[in-house]
């Protein structure tokens, strides 16, 4: 509460929690007190100053609540004229993945699509670089085994360096990048099932020199084969998504793909719907997520920049970043990462399949 003395008000912290009490995080659905994003709150006079600890760099509450809001509820506190808001982050990790991979990963997406084509790498790639542009540190694992596609969609080639018996990442674009493409001859096929697979697999996260990273995206190959089950059998995913084109094989594919991570006891983020448009239509998306119980998270539209940018190593979000199809990718990331604050704060069944 605030006080008076000598007729003066005098500002209290509880006057100041309980004003921002009544302030709600539009993406965690509570106020900013119960999810302890305030901090450092500091009353100088009738100056007040305190932290908004953001639970991700692109978390959407500073444009969403844009800071005059918050600024507007403080000045409501009798004695208050003056007021500070800083912003920080602090992305919430997924404790079981240092448990039980020791890396220090806080979070592990795993993207997937129910078939070839519908443009799961480039999803993966513009999502991993767009969650880098907002201020995340963020990785891609490219456990596409049989078709590694991420090296060219980044422009990388070469072999990774040897640091302490631990490959250490390729970089570009703020992302530190992994790829069985990195490790095997150009044009040279993988033929490799079962133990070999999964040995593999789990060998390019536990063998790769990692940075404390907020975000790895794990770009799977198309299908629900032996790379999906050795991944959930290896590794904590914090959270799965699906990519599928409009048309209805696709719809049907990515049905598939979604109940093979409900199999897998795998969270679903949600639905993507890739090269959206009047060629191939729209509305799959939505389809396929209504049919697994999921949230839709958006659409990208068909844009020949997309495989441009794919094919040259320069993703379309830094490319030709005021399109509207980076602009969907960009708003998707964000999205994401929301989410994933959002499973963190303890299990929620409508994140997954129902």
């Amino acid at each position: 509460m605030s006080g008076q003395t000598d007729g003066q008000e005098y500002i209290t912290v509880g006057a100041v929690r309980k004003a921002l009490s009544t302030v709600q995080e539009p993406e965690l659905h509570n106020d900013l007190i119960s999810l302890d994003m305030v901090r450092d709150i500091s009353i100088d006079g009738k100056r007040v100053a305190f932290t908004i600890v953001l639970t991700t760099p692109a978390c959407p509450l500073r444009s969403v609540m844009e800071r005059e809001s918050v600024e507007a509820v403080m000045r409501m506190v009798p004695g208050v004229e003056e007021v500070s808001v800083r912003f920080d982050a602090q992305v919430r990790s997924d404790s079981r993945i240092a448990g039980k991979l020791n890396i220090p990963v806080k979070n592990i997406i795993a993207v997937a699509s129910g078939k070839g084509g519908v443009g799961k790498s480039t999803v993966s790639t513009n999502l991993a670089v767009s969650l880098a542009l907002d201020g995340a540190k963020t990785g891609v694992l490219d456990a596409d085994i049989y078709g590694p596609n991420i090296p060219m969609m980044f422009g990388l080639d070469g072999q990774p360096a040897i640091e302490d018996n631990k490959m250490v990442p390729l970089t570009a674009y703020g992302v530190e990048v992994i790829s069985m493409g990195f490790l095997m001859p150009e044009g040279e096929a993988v033929v490799w099932r079962g133990p070999m697979l999964h040995k593999a697999i789990q060998q390019l996260f536990t063998d790769v020199r990692w940075s404390e990273l907020d975000y790895l995206i794990v770009d799977l190959p198309p299908g629900t084969g032996d790379a999906q089950l050795s991944l959930a059998q290896s590794v904590p995913v914090t959270g799965g998504i699906i990519v599928t084109g409009p048309q209805a094989v696709s719809v049907s594919d990515a049905r598939r793909g979604g109940k093979a991570f409900q199999r897998m006891d795998v969270p679903i983020i949600g639905v993507i719907e890739n090269m959206s448009g009047e060629v191939f239509g729209k509305g799959g998306g939505q389809q396929a997520a209504y049919a697994l119980g999921v949230e839709f998270l958006g659409s990208i539209e068909l844009d020949s920049q997309v495989r441009v940018g794919g094919d040259s190593g320069i993703p379309i979000v830094v490319d030709a970043p005021e399109s509207p199809a980076a602009q969907s990718l960009r708003e998707l990331a964000r999205k994401i990462a929301a989410r994933v604050s959002l499973m963190a704060l303890g299990p929620d069944p409508e994140l997954r399949i129902i």
